[in-house]
């Protein structure tokens, strides 16, 4: 998960939340504000850019709906939803996803003029407009209506809100021509390290409204970071489990040895006063090592793989029968098996054999 092509670029980028609606903000005071937190963000030393998001990215949130689109006639069972945000001026610039076709949204697109729209290239597919999508019209509903917004741009697809789900057909509108705004999220591209930023960030705020508490402060990376907890402490627990197995597996194998060539004193010390030479006894106690370690290793690997299908629901972008997985969980567990027989091994190598044959 950690390779998954987002669609963006989510280093150097601070992320945060504000609602004004909580402190009696209305919409207009609230675009307000959020334009002023723009042009003061974006004039922070170190930041590039700085926008305005209403649904936040990568945070697990899915705000859709049905879509009509100009051309694309809908059945009674077609799949006419699509996710949607809101946002300000620059935000695909700042966000790190390029524009394919057509422009983005600029300050001129607010309250009061012609409504304009930016889809992904997922939306385009799914809706059949091909290479024809700039100048086409929709609407936010699948009632019957006027399509009243026109497609200016499309935007290589992103990720929307899991680092896992699928990228969907998503569209984006200016927030200054939304109905309601009261809260939304602000994203800051930086040239320097992003936690330089995270204590300017409640001063630009503070300076604008002392009562407006600033939420949700971190880079963007802790933000993708906290998207896959639950998945990440999966793995860190299968790891953990894994390791504590395979230490009881060699605290295990090794007693069963040690034991083994403690029984076997007599035999050995005849070996040796015979002619048997310390490899040679490391060998003999090495053979047996071989022969558990591939019995143990063939049931493991066979329990492994009809065990596979129940693991695949915890794993992404993999199967649970992957060969270089199971190959190198038997490569590991064969050094661990080895490196535990190889003590009593060479235990057995230095027997005196006048003292074997005196304990006997």
């Amino acid at each position: 998960m950690s390779r998954v092509d987002l669609g963006l670029q989510p280093d150097h980028l601070v992320t945060f939340s504000v609602a004004p609606s909580l402190n009696g903000y209305d919409t207009a005071r609230s675009r307000s504000l959020f334009d002023r937190l723009e042009q003061d963000l974006a004039a922070l030393p170190g930041a590039t850019g700085a926008v305005f998001s209403m649904v936040p990215v990568l945070a697990g949130d899915n705000w859709n709906g049905g879509v009509s689109v100009e051309g694309f006639e809908a059945g009674p069972d077609t799949n006419i939803v699509a996710s949607f945000n809101s946002v300000g001026p620059g935000f695909f610039r700042t966000m790190g996803m390029p524009l394919l076709k057509g422009r983005g949204f600029t300050p001129a697109d607010g309250e009061g003029a012609p409504k304009v729209v930016v889809v992904n290239e997922a939306f385009t597919r799914k809706f059949n407009l091909g290479a024809d999508a700039i100048g086409k019209r929709m609407k936010q509903s699948a009632r019957e209506g006027p399509l009243d917004m026109e497609i200016v741009g499309v935007v290589q697809e992103a990720k929307y809100s899991d680092v896992k789900r699928p990228i969907t057909a998503q569209f984006f509108t200016p927030y200054g021509q939304a109905d309601q705004v009261g809260f939304g999220y602000f994203y800051i591209r930086t040239v320097v390290p992003p936690e330089q930023l995270l204590t300017a960030v409640p001063a630009v705020v503070k300076a604008l409204d002392p009562n407006l508490p600033v939420d949700d402060l971190k880079t963007m990376e802790i933000q993708i970071k906290e998207n896959v907890f639950m998945d990440r402490m999966i793995s860190l627990l299968s790891t953990g489990f894994a390791l504590l197995a395979t230490l009881l597996a060699a605290i295990g194998l090794y007693g069963v040895l040690a034991y083994t060539v403690a029984q076997r004193t007599r035999e050995i010390g005849l070996r040796m006063a015979l002619g048997a030479d310390g490899p040679r006894v490391r060998g003999l106690v090495m053979r047996q090592v071989f022969v558990m370690a591939a019995i143990g290793g063939a049931a493991g690997l066979a329990a492994a793989v009809a065990l596979s299908r129940a693991a695949e629901s915890l794993l992404y972008e993999i199967t649970g029968s992957d060969p270089l997985v199971l190959g190198g969980a038997v490569a590991v567990l064969a050094l661990v098996t080895f490196a535990a027989g190889f003590l009593p091994a060479l235990r057995a190598s230095r027997i005196d054999p006048m003292q074997a044959l005196r304990y006997e």
